[in-house]
C-alpha cells in the first residue's frame, strides 16, 4: 500500500493530538488545523482546505446531533422537576435506610448509578450531594469516602457504559463504523466489572475510617459541606406541593417502565426485538419530552410556554458546554474514515481515502498480532486521551483505531468498548482533578487531589481486570 503525503500529515497530527492530551492541553486547535491541512494536501488546493475543515465539523455535527438532543431533553426535565421540588422528594425515601456508614456507602453507590444512567452524572451530582451525602455522613461515612462512592458509581461506572442515553457508545461505534448496540452491550459488561472491582477495593481500603453514627466528626463535616452545597426547597403552594409528590412518583415509574421495556425487547425476538441503539435513545428522549411538558404545565399553567423554552435552552447550553469540543475532534477522526471522508472532501466514493485505516494497515507487518497487546494499547490510548479532562473527546480516536486494529483474534466492538473504558474512567471524572471530579470534591467539601489519589489504584485495577476479561471471554 502506497502512503501519500496526506497519510503522513494525518498521522503526524494524530500524534500531535495525543501528545497535546498528555500535556493536559485542549486539542480543538490541532484538530481543526489538522483537518484543514489534510484536506488541502489531499486535493492540492487551499480552497479544498477551507471547504474540508467546515464540512468536517458539519458532518460531525450532523452525525452527533441526536446525542446533543437527548442530553438537552434529559437536563431540561431535571430542571423542571427542580422547580416542583420533585427531585428532592424522589431521593427522600432513600435517606431513611442509611442506618450506618457501611449501608450508606452502598446506598450512595446504587442510587448514584441509577440516577446517573438516566440523567448523566454531572447534572445528578448536585442533587445527590445535597440530599444523600449529608445523610450518609450523619450515619458515620466520612465525606471523602462518600465522594469516592459518588465518583466511582456515577462518573465511572454509569458514564463509562452510558447504556440508557447512549452518548458514549454512539461516539465509539460511529467512529468505528459499527452498530451502536455492538459496543454498548460490551461496554455495559466491562463497566460493571471495572466498577465492581474499583468499588469493592475502595470499600475495603477505606472501611477502617468509617465512624459510628454518634461521632462528633459527622456534624463537623456536614458543617463544612453546608458552605458549598445548596439544598433544594420544595415550593410552599398547596397545589405545587401536590404536583411535587405526583411527579416524584411518576418520573421514577416512567423511567423504570422505559428500562423494563428496553430490556424486554432485547430478550424477545418479536417485532420490537431490535428496539435499541438509536431507537432506544429516541424512546427515552421522547418520554423525557412528555414528562417535561407535563411538569412545566403543573408548575405554572399560564407560564408553561416560557418555562418549557427556558428549560430547553438550559438543556442545550449544558449539552454544548459538555459536548461542544467533541465536534471538531470527531470531525478530524471522521476525516480518517472513508465512510465520512466522502462528504468532507466532496469526492466520489471510489476516490475517497481511508487515511487512518491505511496508516494502521501499512504498519501491520511491524505490529505483533497479539490480542493482549492490541487491547492494552487501545486501553492506554484511551487513558491518555482522557487526560484532557473530557470523558468523550477521545472516543472518536479510540473508536477509529479499534476499527483499524481489529483482527481475527479480537473484534472492533470489543476494542472500542475497552478504549471507552479507558477514556471515560480517566477523563469522565475519577482520575483527573481538572475534570468534573472537581464538582464532587467541591460539593463534599474534600480535596480533589486527595480524591484522585484515593481513586487511582482501585480504578486502574478495575480497568486492567476488565480489559483482561474482555480479551479472554468477549
Amino acid at each position: 500500500m502506497e502512503l501519500t503525503m496526506s497519510h503522513w500529515i494525518y498521522g503526524l497530527f494524530t500524534f500531535i493530538i495525543i501528545l497535546t492530551m498528555i500535556f493536559r492541553k485542549g486539542v480543538v486547535l490541532p484538530t481543526l488545523l489538522g483537518t484543514f491541512v489534510v484536506a488541502w494536501m489531499f486535493n492540492g488546493d487551499i480552497i479544498s482546505g477551507f471547504v474540508g475543515v467546515f464540512n468536517a465539523n458539519l458532518v460531525a455535527a450532523r452525525e452527533l446531533f441526536n446525542i446533543f438532543l437527548i442530553i438537552t431533553f434529559m437536563v431540561a426535565l431535571l430542571r423542571s422537576l427542580k422547580d416542583l421540588g420533585a427531585d428532592t422528594r424522589m431521593i427522600q425515601p432513600v435517606q431513611k435506610i442509611m442506618i450506618n456508614s457501611h449501608v450508606s456507602f452502598f446506598v450512595l453507590v446504587i442510587v448514584t448509578y441509577v440516577i446517573s444512567l438516566f440523567f448523566w452524572p454531572t447534572p445528578a451530582v448536585p442533587l445527590i450531594c445535597a440530599l444523600l451525602v449529608p445523610a450518609a455522613i450523619r450515619s458515620g461515612l466520612p465525606a471523602m469516602v462518600a465522594a469516592i462512592a459518588v465518583a466511582l458509581a456515577g462518573q465511572g461506572m454509569a458514564l463509562s457504559s452510558d447504556y440508557i442515553i447512549q452518548v458514549a457508545p454512539g461516539l465509539s461505534a460511529k467512529a468505528a463504523g459499527i452498530e451502536t448496540t455492538a459496543v454498548m452491550d460490551q461496554a455495559l459488561i466491562l463497566s460493571l466489572i471495572t466498577g465492581g472491582v474499583a468499588i469493592t477495593m475502595a470499600y475495603f481500603f477505606n472501611r477502617k475510617n468509617f465512624r459510628s453514627k454518634n461521632d462528633p466528626m459527622n456534624e463537623k463535616e456536614i458543617n463544612t459541606m453546608q458552605g458549598v452545597t445548596e439544598k433544594n426547597q420544595v415550593p410552599s403552594s398547596r397545589n405545587i406541593h401536590m404536583w411535587s409528590k405526583t411527579f416524584a412518583i411518576l418520573v421514577p415509574l416512567a423511567m423504570l417502565a422505559v428500562m423494563v421495556f428496553m430490556i424486554s425487547t432485547k430478550l424477545t425476538s418479536g417485532r420490537m426485538g431490535g428496539f435499541e441503539g438509536g431507537n432506544g435513545a429516541a424512546f427515552i428522549g421522547g418520554v423525557a419530552v412528555i414528562l417535561l411538558l407535563l411538569s412545566t404545565i403543573a408548575f405554572g399553567k399560564h407560564r408553561a410556554l416560557d418555562y418549557v423554552s427556558d428549560h430547553i435552552t438550559e438543556g442545550f447550553v449544558f449539552a454544548f458546554k459538555a459536548m461542544g469540543p467533541v465536534i471538531p475532534i470527531a470531525g478530524f477522526f471522521f476525516l480518517g474514515s472513508a465512510e465520512f471522508a466522502e462528504d468532507i472532501l466532496v469526492l466520489p466514493t471510489e476516490e475517497t481515502p481511508s487515511l487512518l485505516f491505511d496508516l494502521v494497515q501499512s504498519s501491520q507487518d511491524f505490529l505483533p498480532q497479539n490480542a493482549f497487546l492490541t487491547a492494552f494499547s487501545i486501553l492506554l490510548i484511551g487513558i491518555i486521551t482522557g487526560l484532557d479532562g473530557s470523558g468523550f473527546s477521545g472516543l472518536p480516536l479510540t473508536g477509529a483505531l479499534s476499527a483499524s486494529l481489529a483482527n481475527g483474534s479480537i473484534d472492533a466492538s470489543t476494542l472500542a468498548a475497552i478504549g471507552q473504558m479507558g477514556t471515560i474512567w480517566t477523563g469522565g471524572g475519577t482520575l483527573i482533578a481538572w475534570s468534573s471530579l472537581i464538582a464532587i470534591a467541591g460539593f463534599c467539601g474534600v480535596s480533589v487531589m486527595d480524591l484522585v489519589r484515593k481513586n487511582f489504584i482501585p480504578v486502574m485495577a478495575g480497568l486492567i481486570i476488565s480489559a483482561t476479561i474482555a480479551i479472554l471471554l468477549l
